[in-house]
């Protein structure tokens, strides 16, 4: 009787210690990814305007090669911006640049509105100064009432007949945000046109800063050797973009590649 007892006890032990091992499984919390230093480095500098040391070497002990790209992204979004308001001179004078030129929402009966005319008139000038360059027009259907229509298209429209030769604009007309300008205006140059090294990107004044961090981010994700190497900014009268929202753009931005 003894012995079964014994047995017993033994038994209940086991059970206590499997069901506490169980327990102890069920409410570990999850091992850390990538995505959560990455969010955690983005939003710090967000909300306080300074790199979360602590987080980066987190991401670089988890994956060394996002951790070295998202140091120079930081190192990017950090570095000072200095507007132009015409491309600056010493950019490539071939077609390894590439002019980039970020949309804006159509009229809905897709006539152009004054403040892409003002940047297409910018991107005019710049085609000029640097007449091997390609052109990327990057923006998507947002006529209401022509849905067919797209930035780029009359973008393009505009510039040819603005006497562009049409041999070097390109039309990236699938994009909706700043994020997709950048990655889209990267699927098409990583196939088409892979000599290009340098983009420079013109846009209006306040836009600028978030065009720049999104397609410089897009190639250091990319592992791509191109490079942001200057800006042409229309001056527009009104607009703003918080640093919260390049926050938001950028993990989008990151997002795609979970």
């Amino acid at each position: 009787m003894k012995r079964i007892f014994t047995y017993i006890i033994i038994l209940l032990c086991s059970m206590m210690i499997l069901l506490h091992i169980g327990c102890a499984e069920e409410t570990a919390p999850p091992p850390p990814k990538p995505r959560d230093f990455i969010r955690q480095l983005v939003y710090a500098y967000a909300d306080n305007g300074k790199r979360d040391e602590q987080a980066l070497a987190s991401l670089y002990a988890l994956d060394p090669t996002l951790g070295e790209r998202w140091e120079r992204i930081m190192d990017l979004w950090e570095a000072p911006l200095v507007l132009h308001e015409e491309l600056p001179d010493g950019l490539a004078g071939d077609d390894s640049l590439c002019l980039v030129v970020l949309g804006f929402r159509l009229n809905p009966d897709s006539t152009i509105r004054d403040e892409l005319i003002g940047r297409l008139t910018v991107a005019l000038a710049a085609a000029l100064k640097y007449p091997n360059a390609l052109i990327v027009c990057t923006g998507g259907p947002t006529a209401s009432s022509e849905p067919a229509a797209t930035e780029a298209g009359r973008m393009t429209e505009w510039l040819a007949a603005h006497g562009v030769d049409p041999a070097r604009l390109i039309a990236e007309d699938r994009s909706l945000t700043t994020g997709q300008n950048a990655r889209f205006t990267f699927d098409i140059l990583t196939e088409r046109f892979p000599k290009v090294r340098q983009l420079a990107v013109i846009t209006s004044d306040y836009h600028i800063s978030l065009g720049r961090l999104l397609l410089g981010a897009e190639a250091i994700l990319r592992g791509s050797p191109v490079t942001i190497e200057g800006n042409a900014a229309w001056p527009a009268p009104s607009g703003t973009i918080s640093v919260s929202s390049e926050a938001s753009a950028l993990l989008s931005l990151s997002a795609d590649r979970d």
